[in-house]
């Protein structure tokens, strides 16, 4: 059985966490933490949390802890759902006694310069960079299974190259990408922001932080160079008045007079065996389907020489917690959909 702690909790990555780790099978106790509410009852702060938590919850009494109390617990996991460029500070008594699965964007860029044209400043744990693991589940497995530090992507990034990198990796596609993606407000965090609220919202769709002034466009592209050294990102990020879900068109061109087959193969040789990747082969996937999964559906359309590329995710779930989850599952050899969803809600 595996001690748990989230740091971060009063987030909603980090309340989701909680929850999901509460009717996880192999969890047997949640250290939850809060550098802003430690000592409040987790229950006060959140009521939609249900009674079955209590139990995981034992040596809390569902207070919330601070890190050194969590750290004096010893968990064997910690997920770090903790703002950028703070969470690698906040993790530093951790690191070497427990495996942390980190949420924030600190270990996600491995080069140096690439995170400071991303993130203004350089990375604050520059030495662990390369031991850290980026975890795009379906994609890392296998190092994942191995690893003690691992970076879990950011929703769009996950959304994009999930459908990307089988065919750039086998050269169905060549490198020059377009990327348009619609999210869910979630996606901003619960911070109180005049943008943010439901009137300035609501009936309102629009684009913002276009090609390289997004982080995430350095995100994509950098995993996309390890297929292509050559890969290109024209990324653009639209907030649509939605409270949770992201839907991304990727347009590319075709090496060659690629067929449908040719396409659904090169995604089942990769995602043959993956319960969180669904095909869409005759239509193309909507937010509404995967809402409440750990799901990735993905689509496609063949124009001539181009390719159509549609895939949708919930941006909490396989966006932030629900593959946080699945990179825990696969760390400690757990079956990978342990405490997960493969169905959204109806």
């Amino acid at each position: 059985m595996i001690k748990a702690a989230v740091l971060g909790t009063t987030g909603y990555t980090g309340l989701l966490l909680v929850r999901l780790l509460s009717s996880h099978p192999e969890i047997s106790e949640i250290l939850p933490a809060s550098s802003s509410s430690a000592g409040e009852k987790l229950t006060s702060l959140d009521p939609g949390i249900g009674n079955i938590i209590e139990e995981k919850l034992c040596f809390s009494k569902g207070r919330l802890f601070t890190i050194p109390e969590v750290l004096k617990q010893k968990p064997d996991v910690v997920f770090a759902a903790l703002p950028h460029l703070e969470s690698a500070g906040l993790c530093s008594p951790f690191f070497g006694k427990a495996v942390v699965i980190d949420l924030s964007a600190d270990f996600r860029l491995k080069d140096r310069e690439v995170f400071k044209l991303a993130y203004g400043t350089a990375p604050p744990r520059e030495d662990l960079l390369p031991s850290a693991v980026y975890g795009l589940s379906e994609w890392y497995r296998e190092e994942i299974k191995e690893n003690d530090l691992i970076a879990n992507p950011g929703c769009y990034p996950t959304a994009a190259l999930l459908p990307l990198l089988p065919l750039l990796d086998s050269g169905i596609i060549l490198g020059d990408v377009i990327i348009n993606a619609i999210s869910g407000i979630s996606g901003a965090g619960r911070k109180a922001k005049l943008g943010y609220h439901f009137c300035e919202r609501t009936e309102n769709v629009s684009a913002y932080a276009p090609g390289k002034t997004h982080r995430h466009s350095w995100e994509i592209e950098a995993e996309l160079r390890k297929c292509s050294s050559n890969a290109a990102v024209l990324f653009t990020p639209h907030l649509a008045p939605l409270k949770r879900g992201i839907a991304v068109t990727t347009a590319a061109e075709l090496k060659h007079a690629s067929g449908s087959d040719e396409i659904e193969a090169a995604y089942r040789d990769v995602y043959g065996k993956s319960p969180f990747i669904s095909l869409k082969v005759e239509s193309i996937p909507q937010t509404g389907d995967v809402w409440g999964s750990n799901r990735c559906d993905i689509g496609w359309h063949i124009d001539k020489n181009k390719l159509l590329l549609f895939s949708v995710i919930d941006n909490l779930m396989k966006g932030a917690s629900g593959q946080a989850v699945q990179n825990m599952n696969i760390r400690f050899g757990l079956d990978e959909s342990s405490g997960l969803s493969c169905h959204g809600a109806v």
